[in-house]
């Protein structure tokens, strides 16, 4: 197979992503157009109602009907969702209706647009790993650049609850013939859907499974829990600030993700305990910035939680490889997926509980959950390993 010829799979992660993060930044617009913080942060989550049951069946859809026609289906999920969230200024059901599409077009990105590039990749010879971390890499690229043109065309373009959402559409529209002419990697009927056997490995279990909803629980609490508790402190200069703190955390999240490779080993699972070390101190200068309500502490509170991020967005997919039979890697990639976006659920969650506790307390009770998973993590850090996986000089070594 070409070198190359992961060009389209890698376009249709990047756009989809795009269309799923483009809302992010506008949620300050929404709250200045007269939303609650409670109402924009029900928005925000609300593609994870269509996001998890997406992971959880595109993967076996991928296996019945193959990886390009479902990637197809993705691009044009995230494609129809965008005029549904600009038609937003006839009332926030037509929003609730497009993160819920787009939240089907971001799973087919992360399940089967993964899957893809990394099978794609193999066929050029490279190894399972280069597919992920490249997958990874324009994942997170999309997130980025679809919050970051969104916020600017939404500060100082025309039609800011419009004008973005057509940008992503055209662009959506011109991935489209590059998807389509990508090779077929697993033939309609050829592969196994469904399978999840991978979910009752203890490795998952231990490992995987208390770091998941981190994931895009810290990237939420970055850029939508920052901006917001320190808004009022930056004036009419609100939306490029939450458009900021956003390219920021993931731009951090992007510049990582070669340091989660080279953390990586096959004995040991240390990119995800170091990821899960750097969380705790996020949310701690996060707690810290919602005590004295300072912009300056909230962006480095969002660049620690971005390196968090980051790292353990590979270092989970790595993981995933070395545990994942073959024919079971979309499906268990979906799963993993969407226990990641759980987390997407937290800026919600804490809004609904601020009335009771102030969002200092909150952040300092996710520091004590996040560190009883990081020692979960480090106590299992070298168990249940999959020993195919496992070089036998690395054995050798970790014996």
């Amino acid at each position: 197979m070409r070198p190359g010829t992961w060009c389209g799979a890698v376009a249709a992660i990047f756009i989809c992503a795009w269309g799923g993060n483009q809302f992010t930044p506008l949620l300050v617009m929404y709250r200045d157009e007269g939303c609650s913080a409670l109402t924009v942060n029900a928005l925000l989550g609300a593609y994870v109602l269509g996001l998890v049951p997406g992971l959880l069946l595109s993967g076996s859809l991928a296996a019945r009907f193959g990886r390009r026609p479902v990637a197809v289906a993705g691009v044009l999920a995230s494609l129809v969702a965008s005029p549904l969230l600009a038609a937003g200024v006839y009332g926030v059901g037509w929003i609730a209706a497009g993160r819920l599409v787009s939240g089907f077009g971001v799973a087919v990105a992360m399940a089967v647009g993964t899957t893809w590039v990394t099978e794609l990749a193999a066929g050029t010879g490279r190894g399972p790993a280069a597919g992920a971390r490249r997958a990874a890499l324009w994942l997170t690229l999309g997130f980025g650049f679809g919050a970051g043109v969104a916020g600017l065309l939404a500060q100082w373009g025309p039609a800011p609850m419009v004008l973005p959402y057509f940008v992503h559409v055209l662009l959506a529209a011109a991935v489209l013939p590059a998807v389509l002419r990508t090779p077929e990697t697993r033939p309609a009927g050829t592969g196994a859907g469904g399978r999840f056997s991978g979910l009752r490995h203890p490795r998952f279990r231990r490992v995987v499974l208390p770091m998941a909803p981190w994931i895009f629980g810290s990237a939420g609490v970055a850029y939508a829990v920052m901006p917001q508790l320190v808004g009022d402190r930056v004036g009419e200069w609100g939306l490029v600030y939450s458009t900021t703190i956003t390219v920021a955390t993931l731009t951090v999240g992007v510049l990582v993700q070669p340091l989660a490779k080279r953390l990586d080993r096959t004995t040991s699972a240390r990119g995800v305990v170091v990821s899960m070390s750097v969380l705790p101190a996020g949310l701690v200068v996060s707690a810290l910035a919602a005590i004295v309500r300072s912009p300056v502490l909230a962006l480095a509170a969002a660049l620690a939680l971005g390196c968090a991020y980051g790292i353990a967005l590979v270092s989970g997919l790595l993981e995933l490889q070395r545990m994942a039979a073959p024919a079971e890697l979309a499906a268990l990639t979906g799963a993993y997926y969407a226990l990641a976006y759980l987390g997407f659920l937290l800026p919600w969650l804490l809004s609904l509980l601020s009335p009771a506790a102030g969002y200092p307390v909150l952040l300092g009770g996710l520091v004590l959950v996040a560190l009883s998973g990081t020692a979960v993590i480090t106590r299992h850090s070298r168990a249940h390993l999959p020993i195919a996986a496992v070089p036998e000089k690395e054995l050798v070594a970790a014996r």
